[in-house]
């Protein structure tokens, strides 16, 4: 799960967001949801952008955000936004 707060979203768009997805991807995340429209249903409203993606597992989300190709992309993300990420555990039957 990301909550991202965006402060410039064309430059957002265009420098991070193609580098941050291609190594999450290429690191075996797949994205559920990614910078669409946001409904508050109940408190505080989303963030400007929100992004759920998902691993096979907790060690493989850790690893992607930790890959040197997301860390390379995420120096361009901090000049024009501010995030926040968490995994956790899907539900197993």
């Amino acid at each position: 799960m990301v909550e991202i707060d965006v402060t410039n979203p064309e430059a957002f768009v265009k420098e991070y967001a193609p580098i941050a997805g291609k190594a999450l991807t290429e690191n075996g995340g797949k994205y559920l949801a990614r910078g669409g429209k946001n409904v508050s249903i109940e408190g505080e409203p989303p963030k400007s952008r929100t992004v759920i993606l998902a691993f096979e597992n907790l060690e493989k989300a850790q690893a992607a955000f930790a890959s040197p190709a997301y860390k390379e992309g995420r120096t361009i993300g901090d000049k024009y936004a501010k995030f926040r990420i968490w995994a956790m555990e899907a539900l197993t039957n």
